[in-house]
């Protein structure tokens, strides 16, 4: 008897399967005082292929500052968000005020983001934080990152108004990512 091998992928792509029902692409009313936004982008492999099935996830504070806990049921500070079958993304939210890091130190505006895919045994996690603007100079995490890697952290604002943030997960692109 012949046993052909099985697969060497050990996670997905299943994230479909029981999840959409958690599945947003809003954090927030659109009531919320504070900047709205919109965020577009793609999920690249290491090969620059388009990854159709993988899952974001953002947490972030509201324009005040305050995660929800402390900012109150009509803000929920998460998104759970698929890609499609281009690998794209999108998420409409209120730009987060700045929040303290864990000596005090005030961070710039940014989401924290959980990127879930294939072939991760792990989520990765990262920051998206806005341009242009001048207090990503002080941000303490930001500041542990390389100044030539920074910049894969940073979105891009577009002629539409729109802020795109690519997420490349190898190769010379490839963003930053931390340990949880």
């Amino acid at each position: 008897m012949s046993r052909a091998p099985t697969g060497s992928q050990t996670v997905g792509p299943f994230f479909k399967l029981g999840l959409s029902w958690l599945y947003t692409r809003e954090i927030g009313a659109a009531a919320l005082s504070g900047r709205h936004v919109e965020l577009r982008g793609h999920v690249y492999d290491g090969l620059g292929r388009p990854i159709p099935d993988a899952l974001l996830e953002f947490w972030q504070a509201d324009a005040n500052g305050l995660y929800h806990t402390e900012a109150g049921a009509e803000f929920m500070g998460f998104a759970r968000v698929p890609t499609d079958a281009d690998g794209v993304f999108e998420l409409r939210t209120v730009k987060p005020g700045r929040v303290g890091g864990r000596s005090g130190q005030l961070q710039a505006p940014h989401l924290n983001v959980y990127v879930f895919m294939r072939g991760l045994l792990l989520p990765l996690l990262t920051r998206m934080y806005f341009p242009d603007e001048p207090v990503n100079a002080e941000d303490p995490v930001l500041a542990l990152v390389p100044e030539a890697r920074r910049e894969t952290l940073i979105a891009r604002s577009s002629a539409a108004g729109v802020l795109e943030w690519d997420i490349h997960t190898q190769g010379d692109r490839e963003i930053v990512c931390f340990v949880a």
